[in-house]
């Protein structure tokens, strides 16, 4: 009985000992979800991408050079196929890329490129086909040492980052319906297949039509109260094999006339690409007729125009057409740009018109300062704040950009006319557009100098409003304005400056934003 009783005593001071143990043990370590706030190799900071366009791949790129960031990038599409056109890279975007990727990447883009700022670029009069107005986009560069404004084809530039990146690090094939930011402040984002993938930053990346804006804003992902506008402007484009006549002294040329203009660029190789810009209600393409084709149907629209805009039309065959809509978004300061650790890139953001082909380059500012904002966090409980000041940083330049785009559609479609001309003794085109235009034609250089000293000046977005750009960019666009407001009815005129036109009602805003941030 004693040995009984001795045993069983000892069994029960052991049982106590090692549940004792296990309750010291389990107030030592953390929960398993708990996270670790320090940034480190062990643990590093989880930056989920949504979206492999130029923005996304860009970032994605440029972070998975730290050892303390561990990306993810997430593409609805099922795989990766050679679609669309090429691209502008503007020399501000190239500057980018060149200090923040990698010698291999940035050679491979330039072993792709085809220069056009090292060449004639600018305005000529669609009908009596002149030079009206030349771009000087090579001093700007020059002056900066920059490289030159240039294309590439985007598949071209999709494949090369795609290659940069470590082995499935693009989850291909399922697409975002949302998200939720966790009590510990993860974010859970959730896919449309029902699986989840979890992060720390969420970046939406993918697109005009995106999904983590609808999300955050809780807005519709399109149609009215989506943001997204119509531009009132439907363009045609066609990319084909084209033996120019001025091929390698001409970047590219903008034809104009009444009420439509055209654009005819190289981009290399023996390579064209032109666009027709036509102002039409939106889903034109569906309701307006073309019997014989779209190339006929284009020809017919510029009767009258240069030989060359015929001569690339009727070498253009109809599988090489396309046509789309053109939408834009304004970014503003009312609205989120982040929202705790979710934050927005590019098209999801501020979409663009192209005629400042900057949209793509736009983007690439934004990965920038992305990477310096997420490089310098050392916790978690950072994130937010970092990108906030990615908002601050990028809200009045972004807005600027976006609002000089869509004004040199408008000006130039609904301002612009034949110019004024004196021809044989006799007056040709004598109304008011014409004679607006041909008055402008002094004046369209001074206002491309500052406008592209402004876009190759500003690319490290360290400052919240170059005063002196915006003050250019005002007096002269605001002259501009003034001059065509009898041709352009509905462009408002703020003031005497125009600067809602210019810069668009929400660029304002956050020009004004900007104002308030600095004072």
């Amino acid at each position: 009985k004693i040995l009984s009783f001795v045993f069983v005593t000892n069994y029960v001071r052991y049982l106590y000992i090692q549940i004792a143990s296990s309750l010291k043990m389990s107030t030592i370590a953390p929960p398993k979800t708990a996270l670790e706030n320090k940034i480190s190799a062990e643990h590093p900071l989880r930056v989920v991408i949504a979206g492999a366009g130029v923005g996304g791949l860009v970032l994605a790129h440029t972070l998975q050079n730290n050892p303390k960031i561990d990306v993810t990038v997430l593409e609805k599409t099922d795989q990766f196929k050679r679609f669309g056109g090429p691209i502008q890279l503007a020399s501000n975007a190239l500057r980018v890329l060149d200090e923040m990727c990698d010698k291999k990447v940035y050679d491979s883009i330039m072993s792709k490129f085809t220069f056009t700022g090292d060449k004639e670029n600018g305005i000529k009069d669609g009908i009596r086909d002149e030079w009206y107005a030349k771009f000087d986009l090579a001093g700007p560069a020059e002056a900066r040492g920059m490289p030159y404004t240039g294309v590439i084809e985007r598949p071209d530039l999709q494949e090369i980052f795609l290659g940069s990146l470590a082995k499935d690090t693009v989850q291909n094939g399922d697409g975002i319906a949302g998200y939720e930011v966790a009590p510990n402040g993860a974010v859970k984002v959730q896919m449309e297949s029902g699986n989840t993938v979890e992060g720390d930053v969420l970046i939406g990346a993918d697109g005009i039509w995106s999904a983590v804006r609808a999300k955050m804003r809780d807005e519709p992902l399109r149609g009215e109260g989506s943001g997204v506008s119509y531009s009132g402007y439907s363009v045609f484009a066609g990319e084909l094999d084209y033996a120019s006549f001025d091929n390698g002294k001409v970047g590219y040329k903008v034809y104009i006339g009444p009420g439509q203009y055209f654009v005819i660029t190289d981009i290399g190789k023996g390579r064209y690409q032109w666009y027709a810009f036509l102002a039409r209600e939106p889903g034109s393409a569906a309701t307006e007729e073309k019997p014989d084709g779209t190339s006929p149907f284009l020809q017919n629209i510029f009767t009258g125009w240069s030989k060359d805009i015929h001569h690339i039309l009727k070498a253009t065959k109809e599988d090489e057409i396309d046509q789309r809509d053109l939408y834009d978004r304004p970014p503003s300061v009312l609205k989120d740009w982040s929202n705790g650790p979710v934050a927005l890139l590019g098209d999801a953001v501020h979409a663009m018109m192209p005629n400042l082909g900057q949209g793509g380059c736009q983007a690439i500012e934004d990965s920038f300062v992305l990477k310096q904002e997420l490089e310098g966090l050392t916790t978690r409980s950072e994130v937010t704040d970092s990108l906030k000041e990615y908002k601050s940083r990028r809200l009045v330049r972004s807005a600027a950009v976006q609002g000089l785009s869509r004004f040199a559609s408008d000006i130039i479609i609904r301002g612009f006319d034949t110019p004024a001309k004196i021809v044989d003794g006799r007056f040709e085109n004598f109304n008011y557009a014409g004679i607006v235009t041909r008055m402008l034609q002094p004046i369209l250089p001074v206002f491309f100098v500052i406008q592209f000293n402004f876009l190759y000046e500003g690319w490290r977005n360290d400052l919240v409003i170059d005063f002196k750009a915006f003050l250019g960019l005002s007096l002269v666009g605001g002259f501009i304005l003034l001059l065509g407001a009898g041709s352009v009815g509905e462009a408002g005129i703020l003031g005497s400056l125009g600067l809602e036109t210019i810069f668009g009602g929400e660029g304002l805003e956050a020009l004004f934003g900007g104002f308030t941030n600095v004072l």
